[in-house]
């Protein structure tokens, strides 16, 4: 970089800050129809509403000829990937002028809001950099030319960074600082140093590494997570771990720190240091980036590359890998398509177990449509059940904040109303439903649709509601709300009062056959529960039992909820079978699951 410059200047020592572009670098790298619905209830008194398949041409006549309008085609769950944003694309064709007006409300916010950033980022306006490198003149007379602003060093090189300007053009700059004042700030360097590293100029790094160790006493998160991702890309690798070791005596590393470590280690051909630092990670309770099991997979591929990574046998680093797998079981993640490939390749290559691998999907019953084997129940175990039951109701039900939703008096009335009746087969949040119609002049007439399309399933229903439901208005009409009262128990809460508690106590209460209907995902309720193992189970327990009402609730057409799956989305096993849940689209919300699976079969 011209470093005989940079060796001769003195370097100022200012507040090691970490500025948003070394950030970023250093961090990056989620009334329809039931017609196929009945009631099958077991001798314990359970009910199951099951799905029929509504396939055959002669219902498709029937249609035609009662001229009912085609049913809009909805997912199978309200938890499969991509839902959500299919559902906003829908609602959107429903009401596009609504949608086109808030549309271009939010883009004049953002419109507003950028301007005002730049605008008090650069008052004189975006710094625009020269195209190629300037003189020390040049550099002054462009500075005079914007009036002098402050910190105009790092503002260009900050311009230089977002352009992907030529590295010559800050080289330029720097010498005119350095000439200027006779030093090059932290900061600066840090600038620089970023510059450096997105643009893949490792000797430059080398350059920036030696003066900023000489000149500082310590290095700052941004600083050492860029040198060690640049220095993990070269034949100086092992000093990225030197790095790594130095940082971990001030603050955690992040994934990324050792991912970028790893992935070195495995690129020459070291297990044992791979491997020692995978296990480093997830003892510190981090979880590892995708790139990072990537590379693992990748790594062992081939028995020769294989003898060359060092002391670790084949055996044992088959057996990392396989508790890879059993990892994103215990934590519910789902790799990404790339990394599913290399798992695929990965199982394909063993030679002493001759693998067959295929990309699947499951039936509706849960069976895998390649091999025929039956997926892992989503219902909960007794044990499983009553751990849940015992964390909810110790955290969420009766937790710290409880009380902020609802009153002592109110809810112990609620859990002698409960006692008292039998157990429910659903629970309704009242007023979650009756909002599905956005025409609030048809809230009591929505919810009396869902009520009577359960109560037609010979259900026993409990309503949640608000007591301002009682009172006769435009939107909660007194006959309706009299028939709900009929065809189902009800219990009305204060105004002030949240259902949630209220709807998940019911729920849970009423036994493992009791479902709920709500569009409310529940995520602040999860989010109580004190540890990940409890939270998984809680979101096991909610996509086996929550109904969410499929599109909008029209007179004259019966209720269609989106159905509930019968099959656990999460990494399995059965010892000669696998079957690993990817993601294969950019769509997934972090409460969705992916569709497609990846099954594999050892051969005999």
């Amino acid at each position: 970089m011209g470093s005989t410059l940079l060796l001769q200047v003195r370097v100022c020592l200012m507040s090691p800050q970490l500025i948003s572009t070394a950030r970023f670098l250093c961090t990056r790298d989620i009334k329809p129809n039931l017609r196929g619905r009945q009631v099958d209830r077991t001798n314990s008194g359970q009910t199951r509403i099951v799905n029929k398949a509504i396939r055959q041409a002669t219902e498709d006549e029937k249609r035609k000829k009662s001229g009912v309008l085609p049913q809009t085609s909805f997912p199978k769950s309200v938890f499969a990937a991509g839902t959500a944003k299919r559902t906003a694309e829908l609602m959107k064709r429903k009401a596009p002028l609504v949608f086109q007006e808030e549309e271009q409300h939010e883009d004049a916010h953002r419109h507003s809001a950028v301007t005002k950033a730049v605008n008090q980022r650069y008052f004189k306006g975006v710094l625009h950099p020269p195209e190629r490198p300037l003189t020390p003149a040049e550099w002054m007379k462009l500075r005079e030319s914007l009036g002098n602003p402050e910190r105009f060093d790092v503002r260009m090189l900050n311009a230089l960074f977002s352009s992907d300007a030529d590295l010559n053009v800050a080289k330029s700059l720097l010498t005119f600082v350095a000439m200027e004042t006779g030093t090059l700030s932290y900061k600066l360097l840090l600038c620089y140093l970023t510059l450096c590293v997105s643009g893949g100029h490792d000797d430059e790094v080398f350059d920036v590494y030696r003066i900023m160790r000489g000149s500082f006493p310590s290095l700052d998160t941004g600083a050492s997570s860029l040198f060690i991702k640049s220095f993990s890309r070269t034949a100086r690798w092992k000093e990225a771990v030197e790095i790594l070791q130095e940082v971990k005596k001030v603050f955690t590393p992040s994934p990324r720190n050792y991912g970028d470590v790893i992935a070195a280690a495995v690129h020459h051909s070291d297990a044992t240091t791979a491997w020692g630092l995978y296990d480093e990670l997830i003892k510190k309770g981090l979880s590892p980036h995708q790139e990072t099991w990537d590379v693992l997979f990748t790594g062992v591929k081939g028995s020769e590359r294989e003898k060359e990574m060092g002391a670790m046998t084949e055996s044992e680093q088959h057996e990392r890998l396989l508790g890879i797998l059993v990892y994103m079981r215990n934590n519910q993640i789902y790799p990404q398509q790339t990394v599913a490939k290399r798992i695929k390749s990965w199982f394909e290559s063993l030679n002493e177990q001759k693998w067959t691998a295929a990309w699947s999907s499951a039936t509706p019953k849960g069976v895998c449509r390649c091999c025929g084997s039956e997926l892992e129940s989503i219902q909960l175990s007794a044990e499983e059940y009553q751990e849940l039951k015992d964390r909810v109701m110790t955290d969420v039900i009766q937790g710290q904040d409880v009380f902020n939703k609802t009153t002592p008096e109110e809810l112990e009335r609620f859990k002698v109303f409960v006692k008292r009746k039998p157990a429910f087969d659903v629970v309704i949040d009242g007023l979650n439903v009756a909002n599905i119609n956005k025409d609030k002049s048809k809230q009591s007439e929505t919810l009396l649709a869902v009520v009577l399309e359960l109560e037609r399933q010979a259900l026993n229903i409990l309503v949640l509601g608000r007591k301002h439901m009682l009172k006769p208005s435009r939107s909660w009409d007194r006959q309706n709300m009299n028939l709900i009262q009929q065809k189902a128990h009800c219990f009305f809460t204060d105004n002030i009062s949240e259902d949630d508690p209220f709807l998940l106590y019911a729920t849970l209460h009423s036994g493992n056959h009791c479902r709920f209907v709500s569009r409310d995902l529940m995520r602040d309720h999860k989010a109580c529960l004190p540890d990940g193992a409890t939270r998984r189970l809680f979101f096991k327990w909610q996509r086996g039992h929550q109904l969410v009402v499929a599109g909008y609730v029209a007179a004259g057409r019966r209720v269609r909820f989106q159905s509930i799956p019968c099959f656990d989305t999460i990494v399995q096993s059965t010892g000669d079978t696998w079957h690993i849940p990817y993601d294969d689209t950019e769509d997934r919300s972090t409460y969705e699951v992916p569709q497609q699976w990846l099954c594999l079969t050892k051969k005999h």
